[in-house]
């Protein structure tokens, strides 16, 4: 069993949104990215399926040329290859599920 938290111990970078791992199970990793107002996560895509939630704040997730508002509780899921960009609308916590083929690497390089 392991246990972790989202939202406790929540560290700002001022630079760009802070990313940590914060479980690695069989199955998948969940990561906590964490916006200050304004920081953006440019284009990107995942090499497999992920889910995006928000825990809080809101956060303007960027898809296929639309923007789509996501608030506190809110979440999606992408397929695989999907062009992608996240701007913080607020202070933000998001999780982020990864397939346990992807790497934290990845996602700090964006």
């Amino acid at each position: 069993m392991k246990i972790a938290s989202f939202l406790e111990e929540v560290n700002f970078n001022e630079n760009k949104p802070a990313v940590s791992l914060l479980l690695d199970t069989d199955f998948s990793k969940e990561i906590r990215i964490v916006f200050k107002k304004g920081q953006i996560m440019k284009d990107h895509q995942a090499p497999f399926a992920i889910i995006v939630q928000v825990l809080k704040g809101c956060i303007d997730f960027g898809l296929e040329g639309e923007v789509k508002q996501l608030n506190t509780g809110d979440l999606i899921s992408l397929e695989p290859k999907i062009i992608h960009n996240l701007t913080a609308v607020e202070e933000s916590v998001v999780r982020l599920t990864l397939s346990k083929l992807d790497t934290i690497k990845r996602v700090k390089n964006i």
